[in-house]
């Protein structure tokens, strides 16, 4: 057996455990090895429960009392009273109705969740529940009432207790995993072997080891991820790339015709782009704007010099509506100076879309703008010279690559954008084969969004003000951040929210916006709002990024204090578009004080600020992470471990060139493999 061995030849695995464990992505041995815990349980430091304090508990105790009701629209609610002999605390599960008869069996179980008030009393709603003899006991743990026990992702129709079993099977495949990285690098950061890492994050013998085994596990993380964007860069250097020469003439011209003057910030990010599109190397460079600080304009500079020394550019967005407004931004832009621009989505269709593929090979088009539709193969280009991506975190670097790959002579240069302000601390690791430039500036003319934090008993100003606003002939956005109506009553969702729009604003007309619905009813319903045929806007997060609306003048965002503040600025920032004045309103949970972050907020609208307040005050998982982009898979390290950064960054430099080419041949990769790698980025 090795690591490429399937799960069946795997003592215990039948044939329904090997269907689930396929239907999760575990195939082989390799595959579970590295299916690691989601999290951990210390069972040592259980609390009695007369000693029971709000926040994350753990306790033993029996159920004494046991009950199943059905509340509204089918929900289920069983409610229990836990004791362990001496005190009592009750405990309630929605939508589990199979608790009854766990707990009815009087056996003795741990219960793990958060004790908090709700519903004018004291209790723990949905804990954990593992009975006591389903722990985890032998050579692999620490013992009884002492074990640090893991909890594997959930795995339908599978339970946790299997997987360990498994991989109990497999422990002595632990023993012989080979190593990762290279000898020199686990010698100078003192790290523990892979092999031993993987062995004590499954089966943790004790605490010690078990931090050895996170310590080893979060350096390779961000080595990983470092070393990626080290060998893209190097990889880059040696390609070659299109030179494209600098017309000052063409630039200036353009810029002394525009309505306004540049910012300082995109005067010196244009320069820096133009300076990089003029070597044989091929540009890759990041430009990073704050919500309103002009990239479009610095893209398009960037793209008329490119077009004018006679080369093609795409430019690709991850939705129809923002690559359509793209489009149509370049081309006012770019009005009378004959230059090209067409557009291309999957709405393109049949004698339209090859009559484009045509005039693009001919080289008769000079910008495309479009949709991931531009990937495709029938796609071709007759001399592409640089590639613009917007919002370039929802495009994977393979597709980056594929993009890059059109040009059939030389690589074009390559201006990723993004605006996600991203703090210092964070940029090398996030980006680290990208070049970056930043717009902190915002044109002049431009307001602040006044923003307010509006407590439960103060909302009739704010619902005042957005009806006066729609009065005047303007729009609003209403936030939620969930879809549907949930147990917890405090949670504003669209489907609450809608009715109470509706008997608030009864003569206006209200559209909805979600997760849930497919990409064309969301083009459709962002079309309709950006053409004035609803007044407001009810909308989860999907708005975040994207459309400029520029009618809408007037953004809430309910429940705002279960936001961070770099996506309330970022949604703060869908109005003002057009000018004037705009106001934002963060409306509270409850009548409690409100979080530092809101108070921040109010205080600035500088996002690179803001982002740096919110990676210290939330920490960058929940930033950076699978939460926000979904782009960076990170189990073990954090990025706001600065110290483990900085390590990882200085040995990816300890290693010279040669090293890393020798480490990637032992990995079995070939030179441009390492994009694979690079994906987590």
């Amino acid at each position: 057996m090795n690591l490429n061995s399937s799960l069946e030849k795997v003592k215990g695995v039948g044939e329904k455990t090997l269907e689930k464990l396929e239907n999760a992505g575990l195939r082989t041995v390799g595959d579970i090895l590295s299916f690691f815990p989601r999290k951990y349980e210390d069972f040592a430091s259980f609390t009695k429960l007369g000693e029971i304090q709000p926040g994350k508990v753990l306790f033993k105790a029996r159920a004494e009392k046991v009950s199943l009701r059905r509340v509204r629209r089918g929900m289920t609610l069983v409610e229990a009273i836990l004791t362990d002999g001496e005190e009592k605390v009750k405990a309630i599960w929605f939508n589990q109705p199979y608790r009854v008869s766990q707990l009815q069996s009087g056996d003795e179980f741990y219960f793990s969740g958060d004790f908090e008030f709700q519903y004018n009393r004291y209790q723990i709603t949905n804990p954990r529940v593992m009975k006591r003899e389903e722990l985890p006991k032998g050579e692999n743990f620490a013992g009884e009432d002492g074990e640090i026990v893991p909890i594997y992702r959930q795995i339908r129709g599978l339970k946790t207790e299997i997987v360990r079993k498994i991989l109990l099977e497999l422990r002595p495949m632990m023993e012989i995993l080979p190593e990762t990285l290279p000898a020199k690098i686990v010698a100078r950061e003192g790290l523990i072997s892979r092999s031993e890492a993987v062995k004590w994050i499954h089966f943790p013998p004790s605490s010690e080891k078990f931090d050895l085994a996170l310590k080893r596990l979060a350096f390779e993380e961000i080595f990983e991820i470092i070393f990626a964007a080290k060998l893209n860069k190097i990889e880059n250097e040696k390609l070659d790339g299109y030179e494209i020469p600098f017309d000052l003439s063409v630039v200036k011209k353009f810029t002394e015709n525009l309505p306004f003057d540049l910012t300082n910030s995109q005067r010196m990010a244009s320069w820096e782009i133009i300076q990089d599109m003029k070597n044989g190397t091929p540009m890759n460079r990041l430009l990073q704007g704050d919500v309103g600080s002009g990239k479009t304009m610095v893209a398009a500079i960037s793209a008329l010099n490119a077009v004018r020394a006679g080369f093609q550019v795409a430019v690709l967005a991850p939705t129809e509506i923002l690559a359509s407004q793209l489009a149509e931004n370049f081309e006012k832009s770019l009005r009378g100076q004959e230059v090209r621009v067409a557009f291309l989505s999957g709405s393109v269709k049949g004698k339209a879309r090859k009559t484009l593929y045509e005039k693009l090979e001919a080289g008769e088009i000079d910008i495309l703008v479009g949709t991931h539709a531009i990937i495709q193969e029938k796609v071709k280009f007759s001399r592409l010279g640089l590639v613009v991506i917007d919002e370039q975190h929802r495009f994977g670097v393979a597709q980056r690559q594929k993009i890059l790959e059109k040009s059939a002579q030389k690589m074009p240069h390559l201006l990723a954008m993004t605006a996600t302000p991203i703090p210092r601390s964070l940029q090398l690791t996030l980006f680290g084969d990208l070049s970056v430039s930043i717009l902190r500036e915002k044109p002049k003319g431009r307001k602040p969004v006044l923003t307010e934090v509006v407590s439960p008993v103060s909302r009739a100003s704010m619902i005042s003000k957005i009806k006066e606003e729609i009065s005047k002939g303007r729009q609003a956005f209403v936030i939620v951040p969930a879809i549907s109506e949930s147990s917890n009553d405090e949670i504003k969702s669209v489907e609450t929210e809608f009715k109470r729009l509706k008997r608030e604003f009864s003569k206006l007309k209200i559209a909805q916006l979600h997760g849930k619905m497919k990409p064309e009813e969301k083009d459709s319903v962002m079309r309709d709002f950006l053409e004035k045929k609803a007044d407001i806007l009810l909308s989860t997060t999907v708005i975040e990024v994207g459309v400029d609306v520029p009618n809408a003048s007037v953004i809430v965002i309910e429940n705002a204090d279960r936001f961070g503040l770099s996506q309330l600025h970022q949604l703060r920032g869908r109005v003002n578009r057009g000018g004037g004045d705009a106001f934002c309103f963060l409306a509270m949970s409850s009548t409690a004080k409100p979080p530092a972050r809101l108070k921040e907020i109010e205080k600035t609208d500088d996002g690179f600020v803001l982002a740096e307040k919110d990676l210290e005050l939330r920490g960058p998982g929940e930033i950076y992470g699978k939460a926000q982009s979904g782009e960076l898979r990170l189990e073990f390290a954090s990025l706001g471990d600065t110290a483990t950064i900085s390590r990882a960054q200085n040995s990816v430099d300890f290693l010279a060139e040669k090293k890393v080419n020798q480490y990637l041949r032992k990995l079995g990769h070939g030179g441009s493999a390492t994009s694979q790698n690079a994906d987590r980025i």
